[in-house]
C-alpha cells in the first residue's frame, strides 16, 4: 500500500537503532523534516554515534541513548527499527503486543515510491553487482539512484526521486527480512548473486538464511525477471518457486533450455530472446574471475533493463569498482595494496588471493559468524606470507593452518602492528592484501571503518601523506 508524505505530520515515532551506515539517520531525518515527534534510541553511547548525531543537530529529534525504554515501544505510533536489530528483541516484541506497526527505512521508501525498482541481495558480490548495474544505467537514465545495504538510505533521496526512474536496491538477508509478509517488495529485476554460508551466528542454519533471501522475488510474479546464479549449487537449485521469468549467468555456456549469459573465453554474451548478443569483450578495470562473473550479473540484469548491448559494453569495462572491494588503492615502489575490508566470509578471501598477482602477503583474520573456514586452506597457501589480525574466527583458523603445516605470523591485536609487519615482507612486484574473511565486531566499527583505518595505516607507515 503506497503511503503520503503526509501522513508522516504529527505520530510519534521512535526510531530503533541510529547506527552509522545512514539507515537510522535518515529515517530520523525524513520523518523529522515531515513533523513527525522522533525520538531516537540506540544501546550504544554519544561517543560511538558522534558522526551520526553531528547530522542530526539543529532537528526536533529526541534521544535515549546507551538504553532502550519500554516507553518507547508501547506509547508511540510508529516503530522504525535498525536492520542490525534483531528480530527477537524483546522491545520490538512489546511493540507487537501493543499493536504499533514496525517498519524500517527500506519499507517506508518502498511504500512511498513507485519507481521501477531492481532488487539485488546475495551472500558476497551483492554491492558491486548493484553498483555496476546502477552505474550502466547511469548512462541512460540521469535520475537513476542506487540505495540500501550499500550504506545509502533510500530515505534520503526519495524526495527528489524522477518519476519513472529506476532504483537499484542493495538488500542484504536482514534488511530482507524485514519486509517479510509486507508485500511492499516488488521489483521488476530481482538479483540474486550467490549463497555461501554466512551470518551463522544469527540464523540456525541455512534453510533459515536462504528464506530470508527468497523474500527478494516472492511478490514477483510473469511480468517480472529474476537473474541467478548457475554455477552456485543452491541459487541454480533452492530457488524453483520464483514465478518470475528466471535468467541465469555462469562461467560457461549452458544448454537452450536456459536464458541468460555466460561466458565464451573473455567475452561476456547473452541470450534473452531467439538470439545472442554480447554484453562485454574487452578487460574489464576490475580485477580477479569473481570480479567478471559480477559484470557478467550486472550487465545482464541490465539488458533484462532495456538497456543495449553498446552502453553496457562500454560502462562495463570502465567501471571503477567500489571502495573496501579488492580496492588497489596504491601502489608504491613496485608494491600495489589491496583493501579488501568487506571480505567477511572466507569464501570472499579465496576469491581475494585468486584475483591478485603473486608473490603475495596476506593480512587475515578477525571475528568469528560460526563459518567453517577449512575452504580457506586450498587457496592460502599460495601466500607468499600470511599476517594474522587477533579475534575469534582467528582462533579457528590458527588451529587449522598448524595442522595444514602452513606458517603465519601472529595473531596481532592492533592492525597497525599486523599492517607494519606484512609491508616489511613486500618487495618490488609483490602485492598486499588485506581480506579478513571475517566480521569486524571488536576493534572496528563495521568492515567499512576497518578498511578506512587499513589504509590509513598503510599511508603511516609508507611515510605518505592521506588523500
Amino acid at each position: 500500500m503506497k503511503i503520503n508524505m503526509k501522513e508522516f505530520k504529527g505520530l510519534r515515532v521512535t526510531v530503533m537503532g541510529l547506527g552509522l551506515h545512514g539507515g537510522g539517520l535518515q529515517s530520523a531525518l525524513f520523518l523529522a523534516r515531515h513533523g513527525a515527534d522522533v525520538t531516537v534510541t540506540d544501546l550504544r553511547d554519544e561517543k560511538v554515534l558522534a558522526p551520526s548525531l553531528a547530522r542530526l543537530a539543529g532537528f526536533p529529534v529526541s534521544f535515549v541513548l546507551g538504553r532502550h525504554e519500554e516507553r518507547l515501544f508501547s506509547d508511540t505510533d510508529l516503530v522504525v527499527k535498525n536492520p542490525g536489530v534483531p528480530k527477537d528483541s524483546p522491545f520490538l516484541a512489546t511493540a507487537k503486543s501493543s499493536g504499533i506497526p514496525i517498519e524500517t527505512d527500506i519499507s517506508l521508501f518502498l511504500s512511498l515510491s513507485s519507481n521501477p525498482i531492481i532488487a539485488v541481495t546475495g551472500s558476497k558480490g551483492k554491492s558491486t553487482v548493484a553498483s555496476a548495474i546502477h552505474y550502466c544505467l547511469a548512462a541512460r537514465h540521469k535520475g537513476a539512484r542506487l540505495g540500501g545495504n550499500i550504506t545509502v538510505s533510500p530515505l534520503g533521496f526519495v524526495e527528489t526521486l524522477l518519476p519513472e526512474e529506476p532504483v537499484v536496491l542493495e538488500l542484504s538477508s536482514w534488511q530482507l527480512a524485514d519486509l517479510a509478509g509486507k508485500a511492499v517488495l516488488k521489483p521488476g529485476i530481482s538479483v540474486i548473486t550467490n549463497i555461501f554460508p554466512d551470518h551463522m551466528n544469527y540464523y540456525h542454519g541455512m534453510d533459515d538464511y536462504i528464506a530470508d533471501k527468497k523474500i527478494i522475488y516472492r511478490n514477483q510474479d510473469a511480468a517480472d525477471s529474476a537473474v541467478f546464479n548457475n554455477d552456485c549449487p543452491v541459487t541454480a537449485s533452492a530457488f524453483a518457486d520464483c514465478r518470475a521469468q528466471r535468467y541465469f549467468f555462469s562461467k560457461k555456456p549452458f544448454g537452450d533450455e536456459k536464458r541468460g549469459a555466460w561466458m565464451e573465453g573473455k567475452q561476456g554474451i547473452a541470450r534473452i530472446g531467439d538470439n545472442k548478443e554480447t554484453l562485454f569483450d574487452t578487460a574489464p578495470l576490475l580485477k580477479g574471475s569473481h570480479n567478471r562473473m559480477n559484470l557478467l550479473c550486472a550487465g545482464l540484469a541490465c539488458l533484462l533493463a532495456g538497456l543495449d548491448t553498446g552502453t553496457i559494453s562500454e560502462r562495463l569495462a570502465g567501471f571503477p569498482g567500489i571502495e573496501h572491494r579488492l580496492e588497489a588503492f596504491l601502489e608504491h615502489k613496485g608494491v600495489i595494496y589491496y583493501n579488501d575490508s568487506a571480505a567477511t566470509i572466507p569464501h570472499a578471501t579465496i576469491h581475494a588471493i585468486r584475483g591478485c598477482n603473486r608473490p603475495l602477503v596476506l593480512i587475515t583474520g578477525g571475528t568469528d559468524k560460526n563459518i567453517d573456514f577449512a575452504p580457506l586452506l586450498d587457496v592460502i597457501g599460495e601466500c607468499e606470507k600470511i599476517v594474522l589480525l587477533a579475534g575469534t574466527a582467528t582462533n579457528k583458523l590458527t588451529g587449522l593452518l598448524d595442522e595444514a603445516g602452513i606458517l603465519f605470523e601472529g595473531p596481532y591485536d592492533e592492525l597497525e602492528k599486523a599492517v607494519n609487519r606484512a609491508v616489511s615482507f613486500t618487495s618490488p612486484g609483490t602485492s598486499l592484501l588485506f581480506s579478513p574473511g571475517c566480521a569486524s565486531f571488536g576493534m572496528f566499527l563495521n568492515e567499512f571503518d576497518r578498511g578506512r583505518k587499513f589504509k590509513a595505516a598503510v599511508r603511516k607507515i609508507l611515510g605518505i601523506k592521506e588523500e
